[in-house]
């Protein structure tokens, strides 16, 4: 699988405003073993998604960890879209450790890309994990997030 990251960049800044709002920047997006597929994104520190102790904001750090998802997902099945759309079924987020300064969300796709496109194929409507691990950028984990993820037949 080939991934060019830079157009996987361009494509969630323009499909979701918001993420440009907050700055977030693409690091990497990457094909992994398998078929799987890994995304990186950072929140740099701002004083415009600070909470009230400093740190980034609890739905900055959703919206990071969600975006990274989003990455992955249209990395693994962007050459699906002209037939399905991808859609966010819910997402879960444990914050577990306070997080200061710019924070890194890692991505990745939960379930083999080549088994969710067969049941799409067969008709069916499949959902699948994207797990996000968020850390501070010398590696800390703040944040563990799952986002499932659906392709909508056309």
């Amino acid at each position: 699988m080939t991934i060019d990251s830079r157009q996987v960049a361009a494509g969630i800044l323009e499909a979701v405003p918001f993420a440009r709002t907050l700055g977030i920047e693409f690091v990497e997006v990457a094909p992994e073993a398998e078929g799987g597929v890994r995304a990186v994104v950072r929140l740099p520190d701002s004083p415009a998604t600070h909470n009230h102790i400093g740190g980034p904001h609890a739905g900055a750090m959703f919206t990071l960890g969600e975006t990274a998802s989003g990455a992955v997902v249209l990395a693994a099945f962007g050459q699906l879209f002209d037939r399905a759309v991808p859609l966010a079924v819910r997402a879960d987020i444990a914050y577990r450790k306070l997080a200061m300064g710019p924070v890194l969300a890692t991505a990745r796709l939960g379930r083999p890309a080549l088994e969710v496109i067969e049941e799409l194929e067969s008709g069916q409507r499949p959902e699948f994990p994207v797990e996000v691990e968020i850390a501070t950028e010398e590696g800390k984990p703040t944040s563990a997030m799952t986002v499932i993820w659906t392709l909508r037949p056309n």
